[in-house]
C-alpha cells in the first residue's frame, strides 16, 4: 500500500509492533492509556529543554534563573523534627558544582540516582557559600542530544521514563516516512491558516529543530483536536436540522398572563430576554434545542417553569429531569409555590377548568403513588412532571410531551435523552429541549461542550440578593463555630459540608457521619444537627431535607448530595471542611446554598494549615470572587478541560493538547471551519478523509456512532 496513513490506520496498529516493546512494555504503556501507534504520536512533549540556552555551573550567579544540564554526584534523604522530608543532592560538571534541596519531595530519592544527567530549571542562591536551587524543576535528559529535547510525561509507577517515550515515537514517525499520514485539509486552506500538514506537525511536536518549529506543530494539531470535536457537533446539528419535526406553540395564553401576574416580583433583564428566545424556539415546528446557564441564584427556574406552562397551555405535558432526587424534590416544591393558583382548561369539569397538576416521581415514589403518576403522564391528567432517571425507565409514557427541560445537563448522557423524547410522543414529534446548567461556562467552553446547542445566559441576579462574605480559615479556628452558634441564636441555619461519608484511611479528610457525632459532642452541642448524604434512602433523605426546610434542624451536616438546587432562604452559614479537595465550581455551587434570603450570609473555607499552590489558587479565586463566570474562566485556567463529552465515554480526554483557556482563537477558528466543510445536508462529502476521521473518532469513543452524530 502507498496510500497516507489514516488516523484510524495508525490506531489499529498496536505499540507492540515498534522494536524493544515485549509484553511487558506494552503493558506499561498501557497503564497510560497507550495501545496504539496513535495514542503514541498523541502522548505528547509536556515541555522541551533547549540545550542552546543551558548554562554551565561555572558560570551561574546566585539571583539567576537559569537552566542548567549536569550529572548526580550524590543523593542523600533524611526527615526533620516534624516528619518534613528534605532530600539533597550534588550535581557537577566540567566547570563546577551545585546543591539541590527539595521540601516534602521524599519520592526525589528514589527519582535521582547518581550518574543521572539531569536538566534543571530553578534560581540559585548562596546558601553558607555554596550555590544552591531549592525546589527546581527537573527533567531527565540521559544522553539524548540534538538542540530542543523533548520531555514526555513520565510514570514511576509504569516504569516508563521520558527517554523511552522518545525512542518509540522516534520509531513510529519513521516507519511513517515511506507513506506519510493522511491530510484531510485542503492545501489552500492551510496555507490561508499558516500550517503545516499533517505529517510536518507530528515530525516537529516529537523531534523539533527549533522552538518555532514546536509553536506551528502545536497550533496544527491542537485544530485537528478540536476540528474533531466541532464538526461531530454540527453534522450532529444539521442532521437534527434535516429530519428532526416538533410541536408549534402559541405563547400567548391567559395561563402564563396569569403566571406573570401573580408573581410578587419583577422578572429580571436577562430572565425577560432569556424567556423571549425561549418563546422563538417554540413558535415554530423545529424543535428547540438550548443550553440555559446562568449563575447561582439567577432564575433558571422561574424560565424553566414558562417554557413547561407553553406547553400546558396548548394542551401538552412538560418533564423536568435531573439527576439527583434531592434536586428533584427541590425543583418539585419550588414548581409548585411558583405555579400556586395556575388553573388550565379542562372541558370533563364542570366549570370548564381544574388546578394545574404538578407531580413528582422518583425511586422514592412508590406503590399506588407512583401508579397514579404514571397513569396520570399516561392519559394527559398530569401536566407538569419532575422526576429523575425515574421518568425513562421501562414502561413510563407520556400523552403529549412537547416540553422537556434536563438540569444540570453534564450528568445525562445523549441515550438518554433520546428515550424521554421518543417515549414524550405517540406521533413520533420531537419535544422541545431546554438544558439548564447552574455551573458557568466560558465561552470557548460552551462552544465546545454545547456547541450543538443555542445558548441562552442569565448574567443577572434579582434585586435583593446579599453578596455572600467568603472567608479562608484554618482547621481549628474556633471563629467558625462561634459565628455558626451566633446565626442559630438569632434564628438562622447552617450547612457543614464533608468531602466524604465515612472514615477513610487513604484521605486525610473529614467525614460527613464523624462530623456530626464530633460537633453534635463539642463544638455545636446542644444544636440539633442532621445529616445527609448519598447512602440514604430516598424516604430518609426527604425526611432530613424536610426537617432542615421547616427549621427543626439547626445545622445540616452533607456531603456535596446539597451541591446544587437546595434552597433554604433561613440558612445564613456555609461551613466547607477540607475545602481544598474541591473545585471551583463546587465550591462555587456550595457557596450557592446561603445568600438565598434577606440577611447577611457568610462561607467558611475550611483548610489545613499547609496546602498545594494549586488548591491555594482555587481558595483565593473564591475569596476575590463571587461571580461564576469569571470564576469559570479562572477554573478553566486552573485546572484545564477534563472529559469535553460528557458521560458517553470511556474516559480519555478528547483534547490531548489543546486547552479552551490558551487557545481561544482556535476554537473560534475551529468552528468557523466546521460550518464551512459541513454542507447544507450534513454531510461531508466533498472531503471523504476528514468524514472517515470523524466517524473512527466518534467509534473509538466506545459509542453508537450514527446515534452520536444524530444527536
Amino acid at each position: 500500500m502507498t496510500a497516507p496513513l489514516s488516523l484510524r490506520e495508525l490506531d489499529a496498529i498496536g505499540v507492540d509492533r515498534l522494536q524493544g516493546v515485549g509484553e511487558e512494555r506494552r503493558a506499561s504503556l498501557g497503564q497510560v492509556e497507550i495501545e496504539s501507534v496513535f495514542d503514541l504520536l498523541t502522548h505528547y512533549p509536556r515541555r522541551y529543554v533547549d540545550r542552546s540556552r543551558e548554562a554551565k555551573l561555572g558560570e551561574v550567579t546566585p539571583g539567576q534563573e537559569v537552566m542548567v544540564v549536569a550529572d548526580v554526584e550524590s543523593v542523600k534523604s533524611r526527615r526533620t523534627r516534624n516528619r518534613r522530608s528534605i532530600v539533597e543532592v550534588s550535581l557537577s560538571d566540567d566547570t563546577g558544582s551545585l546543591r539541590l534541596v527539595f521540601f516534602n519531595q521524599a519520592w526525589r530519592s528514589k527519582q535521582l540516582k547518581q550518574g543521572l544527567t539531569v536538566a534543571l530549571f530553578g534560581k540559585v542562591d548562596l546558601y553558607r557559600g555554596q550555590l544552591q536551587m531549592t525546589n527546581p524543576l527537573v527533567d531527565l535528559v540521559g544522553d539524548r542530544t540534538g538542540r530542543i529535547v523533548a520531555i514526555y510525561p513520565q510514570s514511576e509507577k509504569a516504569g516508563l521514563t521520558t527517554w523511552d517515550i522518545g525512542r518509540w515515537s522516534t520509531e513510529a514517525l519513521r516507519r511513517c516516512e515511506r507513506r506519510g499520514i493522511v491530510e484531510p485539509l485542503p492545501a489552500e486552506l492551510l496555507h490561508d491558516l499558516q500550517l503545516p500538514n499533517r505529517t510536518t506537525a507530528f515530525r516537529a511536536i516529537h523531534q523539533p529543530n527549533s522552538m518555532s518549529e514546536v509553536s506551528e506543530a502545536r497550533n496544527r494539531l491542537v485544530l485537528d483536536e478540536l476540528l474533531r470535536v466541532q464538526l461531530v457537533l454540527r453534522l450532529r446539528k444539521m442532521r437534527r436540522l434535516e429530519s428532526a419535526s416538533g410541536i408549534a406553540h402559541r405563547c400567548d395564553s391567559e395561563l402564563l398572563t396569569s403566571f406573570h401576574d401573580r408573581l410578587p416580583f419583577e422578572l429580571t433583564t436577562a430572565q425577560q430576554r432569556t424567556i423571549s428566545e425561549v418563546e422563538v424556539d417554540l413558535k415554530t415546528e423545529q424543535p428547540m434545542h438550548r443550553l440555559l446557564q446562568g449563575d447561582v441564584g439567577a432564575g433558571k427556574t422561574l424560565v424553566a417553569l414558562h417554557a413547561l406552562l407553553l406547553a400546558v397551555a396548548d394542551g401538552h405535558q412538560g418533564a423536568l429531569m435531573a439527576p439527583t432526587e434531592v434536586l428533584a424534590d427541590q425543583h418539585y416544591l419550588s414548581l409548585v409555590e411558583l405555579a400556586e393558583g395556575l388553573e388550565v382548561l379542562d372541558d370533563s369539569t364542570l366549570m370548564g377548568v381544574r388546578p394545574l397538576s404538578i407531580k413528582v416521581l422518583t425511586n422514592r415514589i412508590t406503590g399506588t403513588d407512583r401508579q397514579r403518576v404514571v397513569e396520570g403522564m399516561g392519559n394527559g391528567s398530569v401536566d407538569l412532571v419532575v422526576g429523575t432517571h425515574a421518568l425513562i425507565q421501562e414502561g413510563i409514557a407520556f400523552s403529549s410531551l412537547s416540553v422537556v427541560v434536563v438540569d444540570e445537563q453534564h450528568r445525562f448522557g445523549v441515550e438518554q435523552r433520546s428515550i424521554l423524547r421518543e417515549r414524550g410522543r405517540p406521533d413520533g414529534k420531537w419535544p422541545h429541549l431546554l438544558v439548564m446548567t447552574a455551573t458557568p461556562i466560558p465561552r470557548t467552553a460552551a462552544m465546545t461542550v454545547y456547541g450543538d446547542l443555542d445558548v441562552s445566559t442569565l448574567d443577572e441576579l434579582p434585586p435583593g440578593r446579599t453578596p455572600i462574605i467568603t472567608c479562608w480559615v484554618e482547621d481549628g479556628d474556633d471563629t467558625v463555630w462561634q459565628h455558626v452558634r451566633s446565626e442559630i441564636a438569632q434564628g438562622r441555619q447552617a450547612y457543614v459540608v464533608c468531602p466524604l461519608i465515612e472514615e477513610s484511611d487513604k484521605l486525610d479528610a473529614d467525614s460527613a457521619e464523624s462530623t456530626k457525632d464530633r460537633l453534635s459532642k463539642g463544638e455545636l452541642s446542644g444544636v440539633k444537627v442532621g445529616l445527609l448524604h448519598g447512602r440514604l434512602s430516598g424516604t430518609d433523605k426527604q425526611k432530613t431535607m424536610d426537617a432542615f426546610r421547616e427549621g427543626r434542624l439547626d445545622v445540616l451536616v452533607a456531603t456535596t448530595v446539597i451541591e446544587v438546587g437546595v434552597d433554604v432562604p433561613n440558612a445564613t452559614t456555609m461551613v466547607i471542611l477540607s475545602a481544598d479537595r474541591f473545585g471551583i465550581a463546587q465550591l462555587h455551587q456550595l457557596r450557592g446554598r446561603v445568600g438565598r434570603g434577606a440577611h447577611q450570609s457568610t462561607c467558611f473555607l475550611v483548610t489545613a494549615e499547609e496546602i498545594s499552590e494549586d488548591a491555594e489558587a482555587r481558595i483565593r479565586a473564591l475569596e476575590e470572587s463571587t461571580d461564576g463566570f469569571a470564576l469559570a474562566e479562572r477554573d478553566l485556567e486552573l485546572r484545564g478541560e477534563g472529559t469535553i463529552f460528557d458521560q458517553r465515554q470511556s474516559g480519555s480526554n478528547d483534547l490531548k493538547l489543546a486547552s479552551l483557556a490558551r487557545d481561544r482563537v482556535w476554537v473560534e477558528r475551529a468552528r468557523d471551519l466546521a460550518t464551512m466543510l459541513v454542507n447544507e445536508s450534513g454531510s461531508l462529502e466533498q472531503h471523504e478523509a476528514l468524514e472517515d476521521e470523524v466517524r473512527w473518532f466518534v467509534e473509538r469513543r466506545d459509542d453508537d456512532a450514527e446515534n452520536l452524530l444524530r444527536g
